[in-house]
């Protein structure tokens, strides 16, 4: 099943594009972007299912003020990775954005801990309940590592499906991942493709023939 624009995303590969990707251009002309982190309850859903922290943190404190934050360091990130992504010296991301993301790092991330489970087993955990920015800082460190690795920014991606800004990591086999994700953009352009076989259109089946995907059955 294909995932709701609403849905959050957790396919891009890294922390900090998974945070980038919660906000999205529209999918198809016409339509308006869509907010993934419009409340505090959707970031406390964010933060849990990217890993942020481990599962079962309490995150009672986090309210408007965590959002804009991070919301704020979404924006910030958005810029400096689409303009290294672009390469060449009149699209590096500005000077101003490069110390503010070093700045965001710099605060201490929370301290994790090893503690026994019911089972007996380790599990992590972390000392004491994490503030917003010692959780901001795992994120803009995400970003630092990545943007200073160059193995790990030859696989950086932008979605080639239409009007999606996502951007991914593509660790596939032979590098050939077009979207940020098969079940949205790839189900997308499939079903297109499917509709212009239908219409009569020319070189659809040669197109999946070349990519190597299969249409939706009709």
């Amino acid at each position: 099943m294909a995932a709701a624009p609403h849905d959050l995303r957790f396919d891009s590969g890294r922390l900090c594009l998974d945070l980038v990707a919660t906000f999205a251009a529209a999918g198809r002309p016409g339509e308006e972007p869509y907010e993934r982190l419009a409340t505090p309850e959707r970031l406390r859903a964010w933060l849990l299912g990217a890993r942020v922290v481990p599962p079962g943190t309490p995150l009672d404190g986090v309210d408007s003020g965590w959002l804009r934050h991070f919301q704020a360091l979404r924006g910030l990130l958005h810029r400096v990775v689409h303009a290294e992504v672009a390469g060449g010296p009149e699209s590096r991301a500005a000077d101003a954005d490069l110390e503010r993301v070093n700045a965001l790092a710099a605060v201490a991330p929370p301290a994790p801990r090893a503690v026994r489970n019911g089972d007996g087993g380790l599990v992590r955990t972390v000392a004491g309940p994490p503030d917003c920015a010692a959780l901001a800082a795992l994120v803009a460190r995400d970003a630092v590592e990545l943007l200073t690795d160059p193995a790990a920014r030859g696989l950086l991606r932008q979605c080639e499906g239409e009007s999606c800004t996502l951007l991914y990591l593509d660790t596939s086999r032979g590098r050939r991942r077009r979207w940020c994700s098969s079940e949205v953009c790839g189900n997308r352009e499939r079903v297109a493709r499917h509709r212009r076989r239908a219409l009569g259109g020319k070189g659809a089946r040669g197109e999946d023939r070349q990519e190597g995907v299969k249409p939706p059955m009709s």
